[in-house]
């Protein structure tokens, strides 16, 4: 299988450490072979800030991905000076560097030379100031791919979660929810969970957006208008979905194991829940997209950046599952054949 890409993630941020970290304390990178696209200086810099012994060696195409856990192959994607690399303070110089360490990622997996990737983390605010003007990364990478339906899922060994809506005020999630796009996002989520993660019979439980389900009404129509039909047309395509349950006992029975995901209707809904059991090891999946992603499900916490505090817990779970990923698209995908 063609390597991973692990992005650098923002310059500034914590991305190159955990990258450093990652290589050099897990024992991850020879069983799931990657290369990182980003700044051989940025990767030095902190390398040598944390007191990380490890060899940086530029990536060509077509050349062996090192075994060790000592030497790190980096796919150069920018050129930063020395001065530039400051933890915790983001510059127009860093920013490009970072959009270019994911944009020369995917043009990778798009000629063939990568098996999908791993993002570090990236600030909204430096995005913007790079000159690409997307409100995340998931949309950058929508936008590279072709993508239009992209669903982010928040994946862990315990509970997995995806949801209908994502960065926007809690006001207007009731607005923003509708029956056809209920639909596709139950499909999607059930097909990730059978293709993706080589589940054969998902079952998926969907969370009501208002206390008690609405209690019938009483706290708001949600359920009545939008949901329950959603649910009841998606069940008629044959997909295993059951609700709306209550929001404060779903993740309890999802987490016992009664459900593989739990289906959320707006970001702390969901994410509140997952952080909880999985805060150290939770991994950020786009379904949807025609490439493999997977991300670390935290930011680029610029208050500890090069303080060797940051740990790759996160990074390791979601190089490990984009393996997974590609080994199980490639079964489906030979089942189908």
């Amino acid at each position: 299988m063609k390597p991973l890409a692990i992005s650098m993630g923002c310059p500034a941020g914590i991305g190159p450490e955990i990258i450093i970290k990652y290589f050099t304390e897990s024992h991850s990178p020879s069983q799931y072979p990657a290369i990182v696209a980003g700044d051989i200086q940025v990767l030095q810099y902190y390398a040598a800030k944390i007191g990380k012994e490890c060899t940086l060696l530029p990536w060509k195409t077509g050349t062996p991905v090192p075994g060790d856990n000592k030497t790190i192959a980096v796919y150069e994607t920018s050129h930063l000076s020395r001065e530039s690399i400051r933890p915790g303070i983001y510059s127009s110089e860093t920013s490009c560097a970072m959009v270019a360490a994911i944009t020369n990622s995917v043009q990778g997996i798009q000629n063939g030379l990568f098996s999908g990737i791993c993002t570090c983390p990236i600030s909204k605010e430096a995005l913007q100031l790079s000159g690409y003007h997307y409100p995340g990364h998931t949309e950058m990478l929508a936008d590279l791919t072709g993508s239009t339906e992209q669903v982010m899922m928040m994946a862990g060994k315990t509970l997995k979660v995806t949801l209908a809506t994502i960065h926007c005020a809690l006001k207007d999630v009731p607005g923003l929810l509708s029956e056809p796009s209920l639909c596709k996002l139950f499909a999607k989520t059930w097909k990730s969970l059978q293709i993706d993660f080589n589940i054969t019979h998902p079952r998926i439980a969907i969370a009501a957006l208002n206390p008690h389900a609405g209690e019938g009404g009483m706290f708001g129509n949600e359920e009545k208008r939008i949901i329950i039909p959603a649910i009841l047309k998606t069940q008629k395509m044959g997909y295993h979905i059951q609700g709306p349950y209550p929001p404060d006992t779903v993740f309890i029975k999802a987490a016992a194991g009664e459900f593989d995901a739990v289906i959320c209707m707006y970001h702390d809904q969901g994410l509140i829940p997952f952080k909880l059991l999985h805060f150290k090891d939770g991994v950020n999946v786009t379904i949807g997209l025609n490439i493999v992603r997977t991300s670390v499900d935290h930011g680029t916490a610029y208050d500890i950046a090069g303080k060797n505090i940051a740990r790759p817990d996160s990074l390791i779970a979601a190089v490990q599952m984009a393996h997974t990923i590609n080994v199980n698209r490639n079964i489906a995908g030979n089942q189908a054949n």
